[in-house]
């Protein structure tokens, strides 16, 4: 059975004229009839009643019509959700984030992505930079935004999306908040929460730079593996961090930013949007290309 055959019975059933339906389907009354007919003794049952004057339904010609018509239906789904999953417009895409991502780019990224493509399901996991990258590698995540630099070698791609700074996070009662600028020398004696080196080894690096090249070695005394986390342990009181600028943004309770003065000029890092070239769909191709469009408003003041 082809859904030729069923587009065939459809146009009969429809017009209950065999010269019409053949005239609506660009071909001529024989190969219709044949078309018909091999499709009756496929099926076991006769679907019209000829007569020289009219056509009609038999009975089993009338149970099987509306099944025809789901058949052909669904048929035509079939094509259509594939070329519009193929075109990015439908379908999964599994995306991965770290979690400063929602201080301002990721909601901004959301509703522009919910807005230009409603038919794509978005599933969402929060993670490490580490986490994400080896989702990305295994394939288990399509598309990710994460800290950069990268320093981990691999064959993903990103593209930088937010650029951001590094800057000073103080507990709101902390002696040092009343100052405006501060230099990494001031904070030699001061408890430092740090980065867990495995799982964020790109922030890690930067600040131990920063400090290397300052002559300081800070004392650290906490480690986290995310920068909300972080901030949770300064306005506790725990101790001082760097964080990326974008955390700035939102404020947080019990926490004071300050700028940073550096010995040298502070290093590149910000978030990017990372994938794996092996595995691009369509919809990550549009998700990747509304971030760099949305990124320079969500750096913006």
């Amino acid at each position: 059975m082809e859904l030729r055959q069923l587009r065939h019975f459809l146009t009969v059933a429809e017009t209950l004229n065999f010269r019409t339906a053949a005239d609506r389907l660009h071909m001529t009354q024989p190969p219709l009839s044949v078309s018909i007919r091999k499709l009756e003794e496929e099926i076991g049952a006769r679907l019209f009643v000829r007569s020289t004057h009219s056509v009609e339904l038999t009975p089993a010609g009338e149970a099987a019509l509306e099944h025809a018509r789901a058949a052909v239906f669904h048929a035509a789904e079939l094509a259509r959700v594939a070329e519009s999953t193929a075109a990015g417009a439908t379908g999964n895409l599994r995306v991965g984030f770290v979690g400063s991502a929602k201080n301002r780019l990721l909601p901004l990224l959301l509703r522009a992505f919910r807005r230009t493509y409603p038919g794509v399901t978005l599933k969402f996991t929060e993670d490490t930079n580490t986490g994400l990258i080896d989702s990305l590698e295994r394939h288990t995540l399509d598309v990710c935004i994460v800290r950069v630099p990268l320093v981990r070698r691999s064959d993903l791609q990103y593209v930088t999306v937010e650029a951001d700074r590094f800057v000073l996070a103080l507990p709101k009662e902390h002696h040092f908040a009343r100052q405006k600028r501060i230099t990494l020398r001031d904070l030699a004696d001061e408890p430092f929460i740090d980065y867990t080196q495995h799982a964020i080894p790109g922030l890690h690096a930067l600040s131990t730079m920063l400090f290397r090249e300052a002559g300081v070695t800070p004392k650290v005394t906490q480690e986290a593996v995310q920068v909300e986390t972080v901030l949770f342990l300064v306005g506790s009181g725990m101790g001082v961090a760097l964080v990326p600028s974008s955390a700035a943004r939102k404020g947080r309770d019990g926490v004071e930013f300050r700028e940073l003065i550096t010995e040298v000029p502070q290093p590149r890092l910000g978030l990017a949007v990372a994938w794996n070239p092996r595995y691009e769909s369509q919809a990550g191709r549009r998700f990747r290309a509304l971030a760099e469009e949305v990124g320079t408003e969500a750096a913006r003041p």
